[in-house]
């Protein structure tokens, strides 16, 4: 491991922290700090000459001055003469807008994956995203990490397995990942049918499926303002769900997220630590942290032996 550097942002510091001590590293000693203006200045105080370096950072809100971070830290290492450097985004921002659904609408997935490429990054590992074929937004290597091993990992560890549970994807394309999760737990799945009315604005409106008198298990990619969430608990308690919970990867929780959760007939929400909570957040009884770190830690030790990522998850 003795050419392995990570460095990371500010986004997420504990979560790289946990990455690192997981790899058997130390993190890269590197200053983000800002000009008096508000421009970022990024120094990387050690060596990276020859060196595989990763570069931990989620590019969660502020969204925007996240990946500010992330080019420049990308860019100084390119200019450091590093041997090869990859971006570590576990929680890849603006992956929402990964097609033109409007006209004259932006495909931002896209263009963001051009932004982290051209600063720098020779590879991308990234978390349960948005939209599995954003990886061919990338013209270098992308490696799609899964939560869901770790989730359901566990969740059986603390609540069991089998037929009382139903797992249930909150719209049509999340049936794959609810599907895998399901297999894991040995049960059946549901399907709500979701139109959106707006962004952030989601109204549930048919469920497929048999819940009645089951615990279903709402499993998501991400959290945002919990909308979705929400109409889809009640949709599933219409349905005689004995209780609901969420499976979430991602825990944007943005604007009512939290007081919709807490007010809401959601019993837990499981989430990972892709991205920081905030105090409101930490201070909720019913969200729960399951740390992906040694899932990152993981594929970053693969990638640097030139072994294979996809094993984790056969």
């Amino acid at each position: 491991m003795e050419n392995l550097r990570i460095f990371a942002g500010n986004s997420n510091p504990e979560f790289a922290k946990a990455v690192a001590h997981e790899a058997g590293v130390k993190l890269g000693f590197s200053e983000i700090s800002r000009f008096a203006d508000g421009e970022i200045q990024v120094e990387i105080h050690e060596s990276v000459r020859g060196r595989d370096v990763f570069v931990i950072q989620s590019t969660c809100p502020p969204v925007d001055q996240n990946y500010m971070e992330l080019f420049l830290i990308l860019d100084a290492l390119k200019r450091a003469s590093a041997k090869g450097i990859t971006a570590v985004i576990p929680y890849y921002g603006y992956a929402r807008q990964d097609r033109k659904v409007a006209p004259r609408a932006p495909i931002s997935a896209k263009c963001l994956a051009d932004l982290v490429t051209t600063a720098g990054a020779g590879r991308v590992v990234a978390v349960d995203l948005h939209a599995a074929q954003i990886q061919a937004f990338f013209n270098v290597p992308v490696d799609h990490l899964y939560a869901i091993p770790t989730l359901a990992r566990a969740w059986k560890d603390e609540f069991g397995m089998g037929d009382q549970f139903v797992i249930v994807s909150p719209d049509a394309g999340g049936v794959e990942r609810t599907r895998a999760f399901a297999k894991r737990l040995k049960c059946s799945i549901a399907i709500i049918d979701k139109r959106r009315t707006a962004p952030n604005e989601a109204k549930a409106i048919h469920l497929i499926g048999d819940v009645k008198d089951k615990t279903a298990v709402i499993l998501d990619d991400m959290i945002d303002t919990a909308g979705t969430l929400v109409q889809a608990a009640e949709a599933l308690r219409r349905n005689g769900a004995k209780e609901v919970v969420a499976v979430v990867t991602h825990p944007v929780l943005s604007g009512p997220a939290i007081s919709r959760i807490t007010e809401g007939h959601i019993e837990k929400v499981w989430v990972t630590d892709t991205i920081p909570l905030g105090e409101a957040a930490r201070a909720c009884s019913k969200i729960k942290v399951v740390s992906v770190a040694p899932l990152v830690a993981e594929a970053i030790k693969r990638i640097y032996g030139n072994d294979s990522v996809s094993s984790l998850f056969s």
